[in-house]
This record gives C-alpha cells, sequence and structure tokens, in this order.
C-alpha cells in the first residue's frame, strides 16, 4: 500500500514546483522532501522526476501518479471530514415504537424534518419485544418501549406515561359490566393487557384472564377505533391512539373512577455512542411525549 506521506509530498511538490517552498508548505525539511520522493520512486520500481538543477519535470510515471495521487488524497481528506464532523441536523436517524407512541411523535419528527431537511427519520412501528431486538441487533437508533427491558445490552430511561383509556360507541356512556359484556371487545395485539389493567382496577367483576365476547380484531392502531365507531363493541387504548382518531364524535371516552397508565421508556443500545443528530431527535421526542 502506498504511503499516502510520501504522496502528500510528492503531489504538494508537484503543484509548488519548487523543493523548498514544499518543505516549508508541509513543515518538513528539505531532504525530508527528497527522501519521500526517493522511496516513492524505489517502491514504485521507476523514476517520477527529470531533475534538471533546482528545477524538474515529470516523467510519464510521475504524471500518472499525480493525477491519480491528487484525487486519491483528496478522496482520504474527504473521508476523515464525514468521519469527524457530527452535524446535529443532518443524516438518517432511525426509531421504532409501538403504535400509540408513533402517532403522536411521528407526526411532530417529521415537522422536524421539514425544518432541517438534510435530517432524515425512518420511522418503524413494532411491539415491545420487537423493539428490544432491533436495538440490541444496531438495526434503529432509539427505541420506545411501554415495559422494562429484558436485555443488558438495552439502556432505558423512564420518560413519561400514557394514560389507558375505555372506549366505546358513542351511544354508550358509564357502561356497567353487563354492557361491556353484552357490546363484546374489539381486540388489538395489546388488548387483553390493556383491558386487564385499566379494566380490573375499575370493574370489580373482573378476574385474571378472564376474555370477554370478542366482536372484532385490528392489528393497525390507526383503525382499531373504526368499528367502536359503528357500534360494533369497545376497546381500551393508550390515549396518543384515541386523540388521533378523526371521528372523534363517534365514540366516547369514559371517565373511570382509578386511571390507569402505561409507563414509557427511552431505549437505546447501551455501547453504543450516540452522534448529535440522534440527541437532536431524542430531545424532540422528550420534549414531545412528556
Amino acid at each position: 500500500m502506498i504511503n499516502p506521506l510520501w504522496l502528500r509530498s510528492f503531489c504538494t511538490l508537484v503543484e509548488v514546483m519548487h523543493f523548498t517552498r514544499t518543505a516549508e508548505q508541509l513543515n518538513m525539511t528539505q531532504s525530508g522532501v527528497s527522501q519521500h520522493i526517493h522511496k516513492l520512486e524505489s517502491w514504485l520500481g521507476q523514476p517520477l522526476l527529470i531533475r534538471q538543477g533546482k528545477h524538474f519535470t515529470l516523467t510519464d510515471a510521475g504524471e500518472r501518479l499525480y493525477r491519480e495521487g491528487r484525487e486519491l488524497l483528496n478522496s482520504l481528506a474527504e473521508l476523515k471530514r464525514n468521519i469527524g464532523d457530527d452535524p446535529a441536523f443532518e443524516g438518517l436517524v432511525r426509531v421504532v415504537s409501538p403504535g400509540s407512541v408513533g402517532l403522536k411523535l411521528y407526526h411532530q419528527l417529521l415537522l422536524l424534518q421539514k425544518q432541517h431537511p438534510k435530517l432524515v427519520i425512518d420511522y418503524r412501528f413494532a411491539p415491545n419485544r420487537e423493539v428490544e431486538r432491533l436495538i440490541f441487533e444496531h438495526k434503529v437508533d432509539i427505541g420506545f418501549m411501554t415495559s422494562s427491558t429484558m436485555t443488558n445490552d438495552v439502556h432505558i430511561q423512564l420518560i413519561g406515561e400514557e394514560e389507558l383509556l375505555l372506549v366505546t360507541p358513542h351511544t354508550i356512556q358509564s357502561p356497567t359490566w353487563q354492557q361491556l359484556q353484552t357490546l363484546g371487545f374489539i381486540d388489538h395485539p395489546d388488548g387483553a393487557y390493556h383491558a386487564g389493567l385499566l379494566l380490573g382496577a375499575n370493574y370489580p367483576e373482573f378476574e385474571e384472564g378472564q376474555a370477554f365476547k370478542r366482536s372484532g380484531f385490528s392489528n393497525q392502531i390507526s383503525l382499531i377505533l373504526e368499528p367502536v365507531a359503528m357500534g360494533l363493541g369497545f376497546t381500551v387504548l393508550p390515549r396518543h391512539a384515541v386523540a388521533a382518531f378523526n371521528r372523534p364524535d363517534c365514540i366516547y371516552i369514559n371517565p373511570l373512577e382509578k386511571q390507569v397508565s402505561e409507563t414509557l421508556y427511552l431505549g437505546v443500545h447501551r455501547n453504543k455512542r450516540l452522534p448529535s443528530r440522534v440527541h437532536t431527535v431524542l430531545e424532540e421526542a422528550k420534549h414531545c411525549l412528556k
């Protein structure tokens, strides 16, 4: 492999056309510059300069080496700049979260990207265990979870809470236990877990592991309230998911005696240094979700 210091001395000499001034520009001695040229010629096995007293001309090999060597040095300088630079508003940031958090956060991060177009947001929706796996495998930069981690390499911190809500059709308000049983449950991937937390705290008739009549199911967070709005059942969802529904007049959010919230955690890989652009997104997310 060619020595980049030798190559730098040679290309600078070609551009300056004077050994003494080259040495001054590179903060070297003139003999040091000459040694670099000789080492290059020895390494390549052919002369690069035709010396004429204090002047010189390039051989054919010298001309080719300068053209390609200058490109190489420029590429190395660009590489150093790219690796060394750490812009706060430029580059790709990969984020993953459960659906409800995403409905609130994704739009806010897009507004941030609109303000800083060189900042690119890659947002995915996934359940808690998938979020944890993606962080562990370095496939995302930031993950949000509503449960604690089981992986030592995933570092989490509590950043907020999200209230769980009992949502019924607008025609049914403050339902009795019997009304809920008759109406049926619109299920979703976290449905049983959410219903157990909220209904278990507010309805003494609720029993652990109890199953409701299932009136429907959707794994799309934005569609879960559609059957509720049509009077086909009730559900339990986090507040952000309910707030994003575009037909709020068709549903009813029931006030309950005991409020129940999910804890929201921010997760990153424990052994990964976060660049400035990721910290930019983190601060925006914390502000949005607090």
